[in-house]
């Protein structure tokens, strides 16, 4: 997996600027409003949710196929806004799964047994940078492949790692359930830092540096970051959006007594 990182990282700095400048600056950008305010504007939360986990995922599905991922990500935005609630629950316990799976599987990645020379693209004679096209086609190729580093660890993980993974799926969606406003700043928070990480990492590898390996060296260090920034956005956003709401109530409140007195009047002069 560090192989296919770092060659990735060295290949990254002939791509298309289009294709590492424009999804990292949307998916920071993105990720901020997830981050902060999810929770206050959930229709979009959840669209912008279903569109990004069933692109990701139908990405990965089928084998890095765009058109089949588009497809995916417009079926689960579909979903997502006609079932709001259920599916934000799903998406926490999925990400608690998927954040479990990343943590347990890196034993079983970094095993020295596994390692093997992986064959970098030989970019030593390109004068100018790929067009959006073969960076696309190169891009695909280091997902099939980090996909097949995943799978052949997978069968390496106990039982035990499994059963923890099931559990904290299990878990977080029945939290969904019972606790559903806490869950849902919580599945916020976490989206958007996932989506601000990514896409600080696609923007740093456009200016030339290695955020990957970096991650890699320090992970103690980002992990803790990345649980700062979870915690954060929870408590933001449960304390901000609970405000925002009750002052859009009193609003409510005070714009319904100020209309009812001239209802009333109305009433009273028609019935004179």
């Amino acid at each position: 997996m560090l192989e296919i990182a770092q060659h990735f990282e060295e290949t990254s700095v002939w791509f298309s600027p289009v294709v590492l400048i424009g999804p990292g600056a949307a998916a920071v950008l993105t990720g901020l409003f997830i981050w902060l305010g999810g929770l206050g504007l959930r229709r979009i939360l959840v669209a912008i949710a279903g569109a990004v986990s069933g692109g990701v995922c139908g990405f990965f599905i089928t084998g890095g196929n765009i058109t089949l991922a588009m497809v995916s990500a417009g079926l689960a935005v579909f979903i997502a806004i006609m079932f709001e609630v259920i599916f934000i629950t799903i998406l926490t316990g999925a990400l608690a799964a998927v954040l479990g799976f990343a943590v347990l599987v890196g034993p079983y990645i970094e095993n020295p047994d596994r390692l093997r020379p992986y064959p970098a693209y030989k970019t030593q004679n390109v004068a100018e940078p790929l067009s959006v096209g073969q960076t696309v086609e190169i891009v695909k190729v280091y997902a099939a492949d980090f996909s097949t580093e995943i799978k052949e660890a997978c069968p390496q993980m106990p039982v035990y790692s499994w059963a923890i993974i099931a559990a904290l799926a299990v878990i977080f969606t029945a939290a969904g359930f019972f606790f559903w406003r806490l869950t849902s700043a919580l599945c916020c928070a976490t989206l958007g830092t996932i989506l601000i990480s990514g896409g600080m990492i696609s923007l740093m590898l456009y200016k030339g540096a290695v955020p990957i390996s970096d991650i890699w060296r320090r992970a103690p260090f980002y992990a803790a970051i990345f649980m700062a920034m979870i915690i954060f956005g929870t408590i933001e956003q449960l304390l901000l959006c609970q405000r925002i709401r009750e002052k859009l109530i009193t609003k409510r409140q005070v714009n319904k007594s100020k209309e009812e007195p001239g209802v009333t009047e109305r009433a009273n002069w028609r019935t004179s």
